[in-house]
């Protein structure tokens, strides 16, 4: 037997259930579109510095520690000579990990990520996919900066119907001699909460 109290607490207010429903209308517009165009191709570098800016053995140690990864090339820099290396390295997701969250605030949805500000009225934001092309390994002393770029941005429909916006975004970690280290690859989808017609 459900209390009175429980059932009071499940209702959902009006002015909500009115809202939501509005939402559902929505399609992207036009000029939700062309907003999102203006982005493509501007070089955006982190606002804030990057968590590991310069890449210590013991930054590197303490972050292949602290993802559980104990390979010796990553804490013990005889070993990692003995297989050719200059010193530690880390694993590889060290820079594409740390960078772009390092210092930027958190959003409404709790993501502390790169978001390019990009606000389309009544969509979900989901994320779609992250594809990293790593080009070195890290090196003690190498310096990151990060620099992220909207590369495409597709019109698509769902399968129920409801318009999709993909951003394509890519974001390159270099060193201190320009060297490309990685680049990170990812959409992030905007999907509209109004079903197609």
């Amino acid at each position: 037997m459900t209390d009175q109290k429980t059932a009071k607490s499940l209702e959902v207010d009006p002015q909500l259930e009115k809202e939501f429903a509005e939402a559902l209308k929505h399609r992207l517009t036009d000029d939700d579109i062309e907003r999102a165009k203006l982005l493509i191709g501007h070089d955006t570098a982190s606002k804030q510095r990057e968590l590991f800016s310069v890449a210590t053995p013991d930054a590197l140690r303490n972050w292949a520690l602290g993802v559980g990864d104990d390979n010796p090339l990553y804490t013990d820099a005889e070993y990692a000579r003995a297989h050719g290396l200059a010193g530690v390295t880390a694993p590889p997701t060290l820079i594409t990990e740390t960078n772009q969250y390092a210092g930027l605030p958190i959003d409404a949805d709790g993501y502390a990520g790169h978001t390019w500000g990009i606000e389309i009225p009544h969509t979900r934001r989901v994320r779609g996919g992250n594809a990293y092309v790593f080009e070195r390994r890290i090196r003690p002393d190498d310096v990151v900066t990060a620099t992220w770029e909207i590369t495409d941005l597709t019109e698509k429909t769902t399968r129920t119907g409801a318009d999709m916006l993909v951003i394509t975004s890519r974001a390159t970690y270099t060193n201190q001699d320009d060297e490309l280290l990685a680049t990170n690859t990812e959409q992030d989808v905007f999907v509209s909460l109004g079903a197609g017609e």
